[in-house]
């Protein structure tokens, strides 16, 4: 990052979020039928370059194999209401009917107060398999140690270790567990992606571990993290700090650790951003939220929400924008670029001239001049 002082004294990094950059135009132009936005990650080959959010407004079995279908892979939060209650529609249901505010907080750290059920975790497992998509999870790093052998022997296919900021290293009060992640990736023969990191040493630190993929950026668009923590990169900064830090670990190591960007992202031109600036992917929250047919009913929170003493998430309605598939693939019926998304990014590609996903990470980028950096709200 570049660097800049505060006072005359504090070294502080400058960064720019995606609004702040845009793609500038090649010397060639493609036709989008041209145009491949498939990706790798380990084994799996994906046809587009989107995950589901481990967020229960945004991922269940259902919808899960829905995306699936679509090219995509849904995650599946292993901590959120499908593995707490045997009726899990009914939960949601009340959630959506919830009006933003102090008392929609309140609810929901209610809700989620109920524990988690190991045989559940199975279960939720089972039924993203039956409904024909990969069974990819996400657990927080401090549960990893608790819950991960329900979930692998019920065949869990792919793991997100997913926190605010996920570190190599954790320090622990005395008579703790913390999760070694190099030591975890060693035992079990399960391709992990392990985030949020939003600067290059932690990156690389995280990729040593084993990570097959580090997810990048501090927070969703509700995400209050910025508000209670103080913590927030820059989103476009981050992915190519990040970035940086993977083509440093692959002259290294001769591994290719796979970047995916999460945060903020909400339209066609934030996912061709997004993968101009080195991320291979991104996960989507709110966008896919806005689908008629998204678990939320039309409500939007991050788990974060029901955090017993320190909320960090607002819940909030959107506006739904039609079925999944329209979001995604359109066809498109408003200008903002928040449906289509995908087709949105085949049509970047195809204007500046790329042909490939990695291609497209070449891409020259321009900065608007005078551009101050803020966190994205929701």
């Amino acid at each position: 990052m570049h660097q800049t002082t505060i006072g005359g004294f504090k070294q502080a990094s400058v960064g720019y979020e995606l609004a702040d950059v845009s793609l500038v135009p090649s010397r060639r132009t493609r036709d989008v039928e041209l145009v491949d936005v498939s990706w790798s990650l380990d084994a799996y080959r994906f046809q587009i370059p989107v995950l589901g959010a481990p967020l229960d407004a945004v991922t269940s079995p259902v919808s899960a194999g829905q995306l699936a279908g679509l090219g995509g892979v849904g995650v599946l939060a292993l901590e959120g209401v499908w593995t707490r209650y045997e009726e899990p529609e009914e939960v949601l249901d009340e959630i959506a009917k919830l009006q933003p505010g102090a008392d929609a907080t309140v609810r929901l750290q209610q809700l989620y107060h109920e524990p988690v059920r190991e045989e559940l975790i199975g279960r939720r497992i089972e039924q993203l398999k039956a409904n024909g998509g990969l069974a990819a999870g996400s657990l927080t790093p401090q549960k990893v140690e608790r819950y991960h052998h329900a979930a692998l022997e019920a065949g869990l296919d792919l793991l997100l270790v997913n926190g605010v900021t996920v570190t190599a290293q954790h320090v622990g009060v005395p008579g703790s567990d913390p999760l070694d992640l190099k030591s975890f990736t060693a035992r079990y023969d399960i391709p992990v992606v392990a985030g949020g990191v939003a600067s290059a040493k932690s990156a690389l630190h995280l990729m040593r571990t084993g990570a097959v993929g580090v997810l990048v950026g501090t927070g969703a668009s509700v995400s209050t993290t910025h508000d209670a923590l103080g913590i927030h990169v820059p989103l476009a900064t981050a992915i190519a700090e990040v970035a940086a830090a993977r083509s440093r670990y692959l002259e290294e190591s001769g591994r290719y650790v796979h970047v995916i960007a999460a945060g903020g992202i909400r339209t066609g031109g934030d996912l061709a951003k997004a993968i101009a600036c080195g991320a291979d992917a991104v996960m989507l929250g709110r966008a896919l939220a806005a689908a008629d047919d998204a678990p939320g009913r039309g409500a939007y929170w991050g788990l974060a929400a029901a955090h017993n003493t320190l909320p960090r998430s607002h819940y909030t309605h959107v506006q739904q924008v039609g079925p999944l598939q329209v979001v995604l693939e359109g066809p498109a019926h408003r200008a903002d670029g928040k449906v289509n998304l995908v087709g949105g990014l085949r049509r970047a590609m195809g204007v500046t001239g790329y042909e490939s996903l990695a291609r497209l990470k070449d891409a020259e980028l321009a900065v608007r001049a005078g551009a101050v950096s803020s966190p994205p709200r929701g």
